[in-house]
């Protein structure tokens, strides 16, 4: 029972100190009000203020942040951060931490089941991109993006940069 306490604190502990790197949250990018914007392998993305949204959900000690966009031809960004957000700072994606998780959607409305996704992190990967977060008031979110994320259907990769965000946020 003992080796069973000690490991659930140590588990604790390793989940509190791995989501969040450091207390850099950086410059918080040049995204518009109520936007996403990124580049696409190098193609621009903003998201239409109407289909962006972030969410945080506080429950069971913990707090996870969802934060998400899309454009008018169906592409979306999708972030991610479940038990640890702990406001302002740099939250590494990566295979240490699967609770900071982004994905890239490229919707298909003709054919639903032909849309496709990029995940990060991916089987296999290493530290694929961070998450800063450089304003969080409780009522507005702000901060930069950069990601690579792999399609697990047919392995092809995309890389997600120059992101920023800067939004309200609707809490649960």
């Amino acid at each position: 029972m003992k080796k069973l306490i000690y490991l659930f604190m140590g588990m604790s502990l390793l989940l509190v100190t791995a989501c969040s790197k450091d207390d850099d949250g950086g410059s918080g990018g040049s995204a518009a009000n109520g936007t996403i914007t990124a580049k696409i392998d190098g193609s621009s993305f903003t998201s239409m203020e109407i289909a962006t949204t972030a969410s945080r959900v506080e429950a069971g000690g913990g707090t996870t942040l969802t934060i998400q966009g899309s454009d008018k031809n169906g592409r979306g960004i999708v972030f991610v951060l479940s038990s640890g957000y702990e406001g302002v700072g740099t939250y590494e994606i990566g295979p240490n931490n699967i609770f900071i998780t982004a994905q890239y959607v490229e919707a298909n409305v003709n054919d639903p089941m032909n849309s496709q996704t990029w995940q990060a992190p991916y089987e296999g990967s290493d530290v694929v991109g961070e998450i800063k977060i450089s304003e969080d008031t409780g009522s507005k979110i702000k901060g930069t993006f950069n990601f690579e994320c792999k399609n697990s259907n047919n392995d092809s990769m995309k890389n997600i940069t120059d992101g920023s965000f800067n939004m309200s946020v609707t809490e649960y």
